[in-house]
């Protein structure tokens, strides 16, 4: 072998050893400059430059020769997700975690809330799926049918609660999954058999935790509102719950009910109709429908907000004692100026 080939196949053989070390070095130490964990959203049908990219902003990655190595050996594929990248991570860790698809779940709030909308953007905030497009689906006989429900008793699907779900959960999914969340909470605490015993349905003990859940934020009075609403299912009296008819109205902001807004017809206004109404008014939370289940026994028939406007109620069993309860509220609104 001459003296030159010698040197060229000496040269070769230190670059490869540098290229080696090089890689070594890369696979073996953190290319990140980040202080807390990063995520990495991909969404379906990305590419590898789109995925680069987030690497680069997301995860502040300055060094990505192993990657480049590593996409390009395995043909490498996105797959959609959040995933995590850890400040200590190497390449390599993050790559293996990319390629087999090992999410980091993410924790959907179901909240106890208004209206349909307000959820599809509560579902939105932690999934890749767009709110207009879930509050679409929500508003879609079809779909609604395919789980079960109808318009009215919809909401009645959710129990408000933190679940673990994936990003890119698709949203017929994501509904079966708190369908089976659901029926575990029914079946939870003897609460289909405390239902049966009301003889009242899942939906319509929902249907009264909403209306219980809009007359009182105070979640120990919850049972005693719950009472008296049963007391009047029971009497076959209207449930004249004021928040039905702010439901019926159309109008959430409202602060004191007046003969207009009663003679609004709508099968939610509880004024017109007897029983309970279609379904259920928001969202209702878990102690809405503990309360409701397991209601204050007492001879309540009336109640009226306090006049010290703390949310809380003065109730009554005669007329006379209502009156006289609503007359001190009248009072109070009256002195400030709400009309």
């Amino acid at each position: 072998m001459s003296k030159r080939i010698k040197i060229i196949a000496g040269s070769l053989a230190v670059a490869a050893l540098c290229a080696a070390a090089l890689l070594w070095h890369d696979a073996t130490t953190s290319p990140f400059r980040i202080d807390d964990d990063a995520f990495i959203h991909i969404l379906p049908n990305a590419d590898t430059d789109d995925v680069e990219q987030q690497l680069r902003s997301e995860a502040r990655a300055d060094n990505l020769r192993l990657w480049h190595l590593l996409t390009t050996l395995t043909h490498y594929t996105p797959r959609s997700g959040r995933y995590v990248v850890r400040p200590a991570d190497t390449m390599l860790d993050v790559f293996r975690r990319l390629r087999s698809g090992a999410q980091e779940p993410v924790r959907l709030v179901v909240p106890s809330t208004r209206g349909l909308h307000r959820m599809a953007g509560a579902i939105a905030r932690h999934t890749m799926l767009d709110s207009a497009l879930v509050a679409a689906a929500f508003a879609d006989t079809t779909f609604i049918a395919s789980t079960g429900y109808t318009p009215e008793t919809f909401p009645a699907l959710f129990i408000p609660d933190t679940y673990e779900v994936y990003w890119d959960t698709p949203l017929d999914a994501l509904i079966e999954r708190l369908q089976r969340e659901n029926d575990a909470f029914w079946q939870q605490q003897g609460r289909t058999a405390a239902a049966d015993s009301l003889g009242l349905t899942r939906e319509e003990v929902y249907t009264l935790a909403s209306i219980v859940d809009e007359e009182t934020a105070a979640t120990a009075e919850k049972p005693d509102v719950a009472g008296l609403y049963l007391n009047r299912l029971r009497m076959g009296m209207p449930l004249q719950a004021d928040p039905t008819v702010k439901y019926a109205v159309g109008d959430e902001t409202l602060r004191r009910i007046r003969g207009n807004h009663l003679a609004i017809e709508s099968a939610y206004n509880t004024y017109q109709h007897a029983g309970l109404p279609p379904g259920p008014i928001r969202i209702a939370s878990k102690a809405g429908i503990d309360a409701v289940l397991h209601p204050t026994s007492h001879t309540y028939i009336y109640m009226c907000a306090r006049e010290d406007f703390s949310g809380r109620h003065n109730f009554a069993t005669t007329y006379a004692q209502h009156q006289q309860n609503a007359r001190r509220y009248q009072r109070a609104l009256n002195a400030r100026g709400i009309r």
